[in-house]
């Protein structure tokens, strides 16, 4: 092959994204890098729930609030709008203005690490975009995670909107919508970077695989959303035993809200047994698929993931019961928050390493 000849195939196979090439590694680290910050933000701002610090920023200044309060007279502003809040009146009347400073540092650092998101995500995004680097095929799709990320923020302040006015926290409905935006965007960003470091498949895999992985992924994500409504309605506060609530396997107070499907997002008992019953689902489900695959003819990239979703839903679900059973310690509780986004990653991992062939080449195919 002569030198042109080399040169046009390595153009070719930079614009498809093929592993190995220069060119898209860099996008790749720099894709995992900003899935490193989302986990991060999942894990502050669980922290800033549980501290009850989110409402301590009655207003939403994309560009100004950049700049924290610097002077005396700029935190007496902030407590005093503060204090003209539910959250205030009924949970923390009399709190001293150094107490104040504490859940509002909080919250800052919340908004301030995602604005730093969005700069780490688009600087590099326009740089690589500038040296041809991102494949053209993936242009668009991160351009739309970037647009995701800018909807994330808007999300954040309508979920922060819910508690000012008539409640002491937040909704959580909105609460659990902006949970699960931020794992979407996520698991966008991380497929991607994993298609980009992809190889090829070394074997044929049966379908019957591909099928249960994302099995695995949808009830990892409806697990997820499950413990969503559970801190949103501060459900882990109660029946701190297991595996009976209230000397019962379903808690006698289940159903006791009309009509029935209220009791799925706001009955803290039905709120808690779902996520207990999801959570038991999900390991189950895992455990079984594991010892399936002892006897499967899976590559050794898929065995290997497998060991690593069994390994994360076992701890998930001891950091899950410890943070039941020890009545939510902050500590537990953010851990096991970051333990669902750990798990997540493991079912995403799994089912990547399962793609077809026809998969594999229809995502290195070079747009046109």
């Amino acid at each position: 092959m002569t030198v042109s000849a080399e040169r046009a195939e390595g153009r070719r196979a930079v614009a498809a994204g093929r592993v190995g090439e220069r060119g898209v590694r860099p996008v790749a680290v720099w894709l995992l890098v900003c899935c490193a910050m989302i986990l991060l933000m999942v894990v502050i701002g669980g922290l800033t729930r549980l501290t009850l610090s989110g409402l301590s920023i009655t207003e939403w200044d994309p560009v100004t609030g950049i700049v924290p309060p610097l002077s005396a007279a700029d935190w007496a502003h902030e407590f005093a709008r503060y204090r003209h809040i539910p959250q205030y009146r009924l949970l923390n009347y009399g709190m001293s203005l150094a107490q104040f400073k504490v859940i509002f540092l909080w919250e800052y650092v919340h908004r301030l690490w995602g604005r730093l998101i969005g700069f780490v995500y688009a600087a590099p995004f326009l740089y690589f975009l500038w040296r041809r680097q991102i494949p053209r095929r993936l242009v668009w799709p991160l351009a739309g995670i970037f647009a995701l990320g800018a909807a994330q923020g808007g999300l954040g302040w309508y979920m922060v909107e819910s508690g000012l006015v008539h409640r002491v926290e937040v909704s959580q409905y909105r609460l659990v919508a902006h949970l699960l935006l931020a794992l979407a965007i996520y698991a966008a960003t991380l497929w991607t970077a994993l298609g980009l470091l992809r190889g090829r498949p070394g074997a044929a895999i049966a379908p019957r695989w591909r099928r249960a992985a994302e099995a695995v992924l949808c009830l990892v994500a409806i697990t997820i959303a499950a413990g969503g409504f559970t801190a949103g309605t501060n459900a882990g506060l109660v029946y701190n035993t297991f595996p009976l609530m209230g000397g019962q396997f379903v808690p006698a107070d289940y159903a006791q809200l009309h009509p029935f499907i209220r009791n799925l997002f706001e009955n803290v008992a039905a709120v808690q047994f779902d996520h207990r019953i999801l959570a038991m689902t999900t390991a189950a489900t895992i455990a079984t698929l594991w010892l399936a695959a002892r006897r499967a003819a899976l590559p050794r990239p898929a065995r290997l993931a497998l060991h690593a979703l069994l390994a994360a839903v076992a701890l998930q679900f001891s950091l899950g019961l410890s943070t039941l059973l020890l009545v939510v310690p902050v500590p537990l509780a953010s851990a096991h928050q970051a333990g669902a986004v750990i798990l997540l990653t493991a079912a995403l991992v799994w089912r990547h390493t399962l793609r077809a062939a026809r998969e594999m080449d229809a995502a290195a195919a070079p747009a046109v």
